[in-house]
């Protein structure tokens, strides 16, 4: 990855992760888990995925999936970043007057899907990749999971369909912060070794920094990882990412600010990236 590339990453995310703070108030929103996703979904719509907001009738195109529907606001901001509607829309968050509230709306362009029961969208996935195979199309299939939601069985059921199938267009990517709603995963119903169990599933399994752009890159350079099999990235993130004082926190997971703490997160989410850019050139390739 070009350092003129990874910099662009980098500034689309920070303008994402302001329009989840910036959502955080007048009703909330889950703002631990969507910062733990954002530079999945940037990452995704602006280095892997054939999306854009003039190819959606295109039935040659690749297809996203945001199953941890609670986690749509890295997703309207990616959205709005990448031009499929205004970012000043986004301040319709949570109105009567419009579509943007706390899970997907078919109604908002970009989203193919509803969601927000978590464990519905791996299976819905698996249906599109599917039909894809069967008319012979080459298209992407990508949905992302979050690691507590890996509790629902229908994601294992699903896991051993797309297996027997030979979905090596379906692309699978779980969100490992290590949190579900206000407690840890491994201190509720244990995950590990997740890895292993997709494996043994009959899967192929890859592992990624979910907050470093050269590392998504590295795991998303070759699909299918294993030929006639479905295809999974574990992304090691932390819930909160780019909020010191909120990141890894149990409590902050579902949140509520006033418009003066906005202002002051914005600060800090400024000062936080003002800190990684000046270690940031030592680590350049």
């Amino acid at each position: 990855m070009t350092k003129t590339k990874l910099e662009e990453l980098q500034k689309t995310a920070l303008k994402v992760r302001e329009h989840i703070i910036r959502m955080s108030t007048d009703g909330g929103c889950f703002i631990g888990a969507s910062l733990s996703c954002t530079d999945l979904i940037v990452y995704l719509y602006n280095n892997f995925l054939n999306i854009n907001k003039d190819n959606l009738n295109d039935q040659n195109r690749d297809y996203f999936f945001l199953s941890k529907g609670h986690d749509v606001p890295a997703l309207y901001g990616t959205l709005a970043e990448r031009g499929f509607f205004n970012p000043e829309r986004l301040k319709n968050h949570l109105k009567t007057t419009d579509f943007i509230y706390w899970h997907p709306n078919v109604n908002i362009p970009g989203i193919e899907f509803h969601s927000g029961s978590l464990g519905h969208l791996l299976s819905v996935s698996i249906g599109v990749a599917m039909d894809c195979k069967l008319r012979n199309h080459k298209n992407k299939v990508v949905v992302i999971l979050g690691d507590g939601e890996l509790n629902e069985g229908s994601n294992w059921e699903g896991a051993l369909v797309a297996a027997s199938k030979k979905l090596d267009n379906l692309i699978a990517v779980i969100d490992r912060n290590k949190f579900q709603a206000n407690i840890e995963t491994e201190d509720l119903i244990k995950l590990e070794p997740l890895a292993e169990k997709f494996k043994a599933f009959g899967w192929g399994v890859k592992t990624a920094d979910g907050h470093d752009f050269r590392s998504l890159e590295r795991a998303f350079s070759k699909f299918p990882i294993i030929e006639k099999k479905p295809n999974l990235v574990i992304a090691n993130t932390i819930r909160g990412k780019g909020l010191p004082s909120i990141q890894a926190r149990a409590d902050r997971w579902f949140v509520n600010f006033t418009h003066e703490e906005i202002e002051m997160l914005l600060e800090e989410l400024h000062g936080h990236e003002k800190a990684r850019i000046q270690s940031e050139p030592l680590m350049v390739r």
